[in-house]
């Protein structure tokens, strides 16, 4: 958290990799059902957040415009990604304890 702000999550780093898949923040919101306004205020929100922003986007022309990550959008997009598995290793203990807890399906 930054201030007030939420920095990262699973969706925003949803939105990284969308936005590095795409090339575009309006083409990663298509993609992850969100508007585009919605996908450009969490990456506004990264951005602001971060030291240095994680995504940079390029104006228009001929090509239009579009959106990339700068090397620390990858690198904490990997990050995250990383510490998500080694979160999920980390719980399997337990986890298979409750899933044995639970009422069989109906």
């Amino acid at each position: 958290m930054a201030d007030d702000q939420i920095a990262l999550g699973p969706g925003k780093v949803d939105l990284l990799e969308a936005i590095n898949h795409t090339g575009s923040i309006s083409r990663a919101a298509m993609g992850l059902g969100l508007s585009y306004r919605r996908a450009w205020t969490l990456v506004d929100t990264m951005n602001r957040c971060f030291k240095s922003a994680l995504v940079e986007g390029s104006a228009g022309g001929k090509q239009g415009g579009g959106a990339h990550l700068t090397p620390l959008g990858k690198q904490i997009a990997e990050l995250y990604r990383a510490m998500e598995i080694r979160t999920d290793t980390a719980i399997q203990k337990e986890w298979k304890i409750i899933k044995r807890s639970l009422k069989p399906p109906e």
